[in-house]
């Protein structure tokens, strides 16, 4: 079911590594294709040839020598490709585009994290985005001392390239993240990340239900 005489929803989920982001995203994904929605359940980077390959590289613990410029360029492309290739035609055909990461990633770990400067990450997103912003952002925020242990724990195997760098980054990014959220709040929805995956579920499909209602009545 798309949504007749409308573009389409664009709802992303950010937040630190182990937040919950990834399971809320599919958990979000499922219910509203249960209901009948036309939806894409994509990710960055990735969600695209191009973008995949490109996600082997930027995680690859054999990059960690690669300069935090050729890190926030790599980003912008595959963001550039996913939104040309994925996002803007499920949008344009009235679908529910839900993505696991988006433009407000890089401005929390390359223009936090790397320290590169929100203010630069934002005007170059604007180059790959082609000026798409989601319609709704869920940061799911948690103390990343929290969210690493929780990676830990879940005995996955070997960190990543992100996931390996020291706390004081991941707790750069979280700053950063909530910076955003205070500077639109009329997009972002923050969640305590720490709350259980149903809890967090229920909220989230409350505020999508509000969102979908909103768009019917316009």
């Amino acid at each position: 079911m798309a949504l007749e005489g409308h573009r389409g929803v664009f709802i992303t989920f950010e937040g630190v590594e182990g937040s919950g982001k990834s399971t809320q995203a599919s958990r979000l994904a499922e219910a509203l294709a249960e209901r009948g929605h036309d939806v894409t359940l994509t990710r960055e980077p990735g969600g695209t040839p191009l973008g995949e390959r490109l996600r082997q590289i930027l995680l690859d613990l054999g990059e960690r020598g690669m300069t935090q410029e050729a890190e926030l360029f790599l980003y912008l492309a595959s963001r550039s490709e996913h939104v040309a290739s994925v996002v803007e035609p499920a949008l344009s055909r009235g679908g529910v585009v839900i993505a696991d990461r988006f433009g407000d990633a890089s401005v929390a770990y390359q223009g936090g994290g790397r320290s590169l400067g929100a203010a630069l990450v934002e005007r170059l997103n604007e180059v790959a985005t082609r000026r798409v912003k989601p319609d709704v952002t869920f940061l799911l925020d948690l103390d990343p001392g929290t969210g690493l242990s929780r990676l830990s724990r879940r005995g996955s195997g070997e960190k990543d390239r992100i996931e390996s760098e020291e706390v004081a980054f991941h707790e750069r990014v979280r700053d950063t993240y909530l910076r955003s959220a205070e500077r639109e709040p009329e997009r972002f929805v923050v969640l305590d990340g720490a709350l259980d995956a149903d809890s967090l579920a229920r909220l989230v499909m409350a505020e999508i239900d509000k969102l979908l209602e909103s768009r019917r009545k316009g």
